[in-house]
């Protein structure tokens, strides 16, 4: 029967093995802490996944998807808000508000001011 190895062995670790060093101007270490804090690593684990081909997910992205979410909500509560206006005048009339064409105009330049904000986060992504 040959020689078995103990199964006691500690696996080896990335703490155990010997760092890489890496020469580099201050303006490009720069350039690779920036990088690192946009996807939300640290400057190793960025330059390890870099290294070894992975391809690195941008924690922007669903920064901005989530921006896009809120955004289409309140587009959402302010096409609900002009219909319910439009539609039914005497929930108004309790709350003693009237429509008015200057309440419809400024709710549209509302709705239109919200859609150019979602065009500005989606020109981002």
């Amino acid at each position: 029967m040959p020689d078995q190895e103990p199964t006691n062995q500690k696996p080896v670790t990335r703490k155990d093995s010997p760092p890489l060093k890496v020469y580099c101007l201050p303006s490009e270490r720069e350039k690779i802490k920036a990088n690192a804090s946009a996807v939300g690593l640290p400057m190793s684990s960025y330059l390890l996944n870099v290294g070894i081909g992975y391809e690195i997910k941008s924690t922007l992205d669903s920064k901005l998807v989530g921006d896009l979410v809120k955004v289409n909500a309140d587009l959402g509560r302010l096409g609900g808000l002009l219909k319910l206006w439009l539609t039914d005048d005497k929930k108004l009339a309790i709350g003693g508000r009237n429509l008015t064409e200057g309440a419809v105009r400024a709710l549209l330049k509302r709705i239109e001011d919200t859609q150019a904000e979602m065009f500005e986060a989606v020109k981002k992504l």
